[in-house]
């Protein structure tokens, strides 16, 4: 979410001065609805109440003038009282501790552990995103902004997709909202960052203790980092192209647009030769988001500006917004699937996202927020789910345009030949045992540049075929010493093989058109 203020920040500061202070007390002091309960709750324990009615962030209200010029988003919602459970650390999921203090500068986070060694995430359903800010700018009306604007947020869409990840087959955790009493004390030295606060708290998946049923087989769970590290450090450890996308097409489907790589987790899967990645996504802060809907937040989206920021519609207004934040983990985890894959993946999801399936994830909204755009959002689901395929075309052709083919830091060999002045394929094949581990055929109606990494290591790179037309090929050597050979012919000095390694320690072949440059960074 921090870069979703700072790009707030810097229109912010285009369209207005740079005067006038923050409101002393922007937050409500309390979010408990009743005050005569919330003076019986400051001396009361978990033993003497089980729930409590809030408003999650009743101070985003406003009139009809702010709205105008800011957006309605979901002020009401975030004003709409909600009763909640009040969080026990002693009984919660049998029994926690905390293990870390987690969050930024914007949400408070805890890592909670049970006795079992499973962890759960406890995290503030508002933020404040002030701690973004330089020391000058949090005393002045640009905080004031910044905290606004966290109304776009839906703060209770994480807890209806669950049913709806079910359907679709998508590994998910499930979200609970709960209320931490003023006087709780088991936070210990953290006390006072929690006490008379609402939050939600979900299973936090992020080792092999954390393995459930719905994982299947798994033998661990990485982070993105780890998994990265593994997938292009090895040459047996490969990520489930098909999941990760079946899951990136749900991303569209809900519109959350904040889903880079820090989004996700990884369950790891051994078939005995090699390992696995599927896709697990947490973070759901983002899921059903509206901002255009102000004449100023309406100019901040514009795709001039700060395109990522893309309202949640009955259609798909631009895919690309949806996917700008995903950049490096999609054309890193998405390289194999064609055209047809993911319209199967839409299909499939069509399907399993029935009438039934929409209508019974959005009535576990808290009723009196369902009672508000429930049916609402019902319709904007079904309509997006109608036009998924689309969607889905839409998301390929982006991610098909300027593909990269990356091997590992082992010894590969790239083989591209030109097949017809449409179609170009790359194959890569592992020497450690002579195993092709990956194919495609690219399209040149569909594909501008092909980008093949070699990493380190000493690679092959074979590039054969005459064409009249075809896709530019860009081979990047990478450490190692290594052959590269280009016997291809393209009449089109656009579509040229072009090389970025140095003739020092390589063995290189040059054809007619190629063209030898210096490295550029992965």
């Amino acid at each position: 979410m921090k870069s979703y203020y700072l790009h707030v920040l810097s229109l912010t500061c285009i369209i207005l001065f740079s005067s006038g202070c923050a409101r002393k007390n922007f937050f409500a002091k309390t979010p408990v609805v009743d005050q005569d309960r919330y003076q019986q709750l400051k001396v009361a324990s978990p033993a003497d109440v089980d729930s409590v009615t809030v408003m999650a962030g009743q101070h985003y209200k406003r009139t009809g003038f702010h709205n105008f010029f800011w957006g309605k988003h979901y002020r009401n919602v975030w004003a709409t009282p909600v009763t909640v459970k009040v969080f026990d650390m002693k009984t919660a999921k049998g029994g926690l501790s905390i293990e870390k203090l987690g969050g930024g500068m914007q949400t408070t986070s805890l890592t909670l552990i049970d006795d079992n060694g499973f962890t759960y995430a406890l995290r503030s359903l508002d933020k404040d995103p002030a701690g973004i800010l330089p020391k000058f700018w949090r005393n002045t009306f640009v905080a004031d902004v910044l905290r606004d604007q966290t109304s776009a947020i839906n703060p209770y869409a994480a807890i209806v997709l669950p049913t709806m990840a079910e359907a679709a087959g998508i590994a998910h955790s499930k979200p609970e909202l709960v209320y931490v009493l003023p006087n709780d004390t088991t936070f210990g030295e953290y006390s006072d960052r929690f006490q008379d606060g609402v939050f939600m708290i979900e299973e936090k998946y992020d080792s092999d203790r954390t393995i459930t049923p719905m994982l299947g087989d798994a033998t661990d769970i990485a982070g993105s980092k780890k998994m990265l590290r593994k997938r292009f450090g090895d040459d047996d450890h490969f990520i489930d192209q098909r999941e990760f996308a079946r899951a990136r097409l749900f991303d569209l489907f809900i519109n959350d647009w904040d889903r880079h790589a820090g989004q996700w987790e990884w369950a790891v899967y051994d078939d005995g030769n090699n390992k696995h990645y599927r896709a697990i996504p947490k973070d759901r802060d983002n899921a059903f988001f509206k901002f255009d809907d102000g004449v100023i937040t309406w100019l901040f989206s514009r795709k001039w500006a700060i395109r990522k920021f893309e309202s949640f519609d009955p259609k798909y207004k631009d895919v690309y917004a949806l996917m700008m934040n995903a950049t490096f983990i999609d054309n890193r985890g998405l390289n194999e699937l064609t055209l047809q894959d993911y319209q199967d993946l839409a299909a499939e999801l069509q399907t399993a996202l029935t009438d039934e399936v929409i209508e019974r994830a959005i009535r576990q909204f808290p009723p009196r927020v369902y009672a508000q755009i429930g049916e609402q959002t019902i319709r904007t689901l079904k309509s997006r789910r109608d036009l998924l395929p689309q969607a889905a075309r839409e998301f390929y052709m982006h991610l098909a345009k300027d593909p990269l083919v990356v091997g590992t830091d082992k010894e590969e060999r790239f083989e591209v030949e030109r097949l017809n002045d449409e179609e170009t394929s790359v194959k890569v094949i592992r020497l450690s045992d002579d195993k092709q581990v990956y194919h495609r055929i690219f399209k040149r109606s569909e594909t501008k540049q092909i980008t093949l990494y070699g990493l380190a290591e000493d690679d092959e790179f074979e590039v054969s075929g005459e064409v009249k037309k075809g896709i530019r090929v860009v081979i990047v050597g990478g450490r190692g010493e290594d052959e590269i050979k280009d016997k291809s012919r393209v009449n089109s000095w656009r579509r040229k093989t072009i090389v970025y390694d140095t003739k020092r320690g390589n063995e290189i072949e040059f054809g007619p058109e190629t063209v030898q440059t210096k490295p550029p960074a992965m």
